[in-house]
């Protein structure tokens, strides 16, 4: 059977909104909805968090994700990628012995997240995806948006399309910045999780919040209060 591992990559040294990882957000540290829903589906072998951070650390461990070691200063400063933390998680797990098949990096302020969303993605991966990617619809068509060029002039930033009827423009979607999974030698490979062979999970646009700065944060808990309530969540 192939070894899975959810990565929960959650450093201390957040700038824009201090100390979010571990925020109270509509009842509970933020990180504690990305360890539930990750334990909550039943496809992982080992739910970690990686990090440089104690209080994190601890808050991890109490709702049940491992921190078996700490996060190297190089992997810990501003200009780290997640590439590299999630390249070093593997390689001490290597050195301990312990190698996987798959791996979901999930980040660490995804209240929305679900285990249904986590058991999709892994089944992807099962009948042959080599990545999944999260995605949602933009609010408006990006094809048909302006570009301001110098002393305010505005121009379209794709002409060809600026006659053509939204419906007729191709789809097109972003990623939601939620969770990554990938087959490992292929991610290793490639170096990132947009790959061939990479497929789209799409997210409702309800469930779908960046989590950025304070206005953020107050638009996330008015959207989760509204799902929860709903029966969304």
């Amino acid at each position: 059977m192939p070894r899975n591992i959810c990565i929960i990559t959650a450093r201390g040294g957040s700038k824009r909104i201090p100390r979010k990882n571990v925020r109270e957000f509509c009842g509970k540290p933020m990180l504690a909805y990305s360890v539930e829903a990750a334990l909550e589906s039943g496809i992982f072998d080992t739910v970690m968090v990686s990090t440089d951070d104690d209080e994190i650390a601890e808050v991890a461990r109490s709702y049940g994700a491992d921190v078996p070691f700490m996060r190297s200063a190089a992997t810990s400063n501003d200009y780290a990628t997640t590439a590299d933390v999630l390249r070093e998680v593997l390689s001490e797990y290597e050195k301990r012995g312990v190698a996987f098949d798959v791996m979901c990096c999930l980040y660490p302020t995804a209240p929305f997240v679900s285990a249904c969303e986590l058991k999709e993605a892994s089944a992807m991966i099962g009948e042959g995806a080599k990545s999944v990617i999260p995605v949602t619809t933009y609010d408006f068509p990006p094809l048909r948006g302006f570009k301001v060029g110098s002393y305010g002039s505005l121009e379209y930033a794709f002409p060809e399309y600026a006659q053509i009827r939204s419906q007729d423009l191709p789809e097109m979607v972003h990623d939601c910045g939620r969770f990554y999974f990938a087959k490992v030698s292929d991610y290793l490979e490639s170096g990132a999780f947009a790959m061939p062979g990479c497929r789209a999970l799409h997210i409702n646009p309800r469930l779908v919040q960046d989590i950025d700065d304070e206005t953020d944060w107050e638009m996330a808990e008015s959207k989760y209060l509204q799902a929860k309530k709903g029966g969304c969540l």
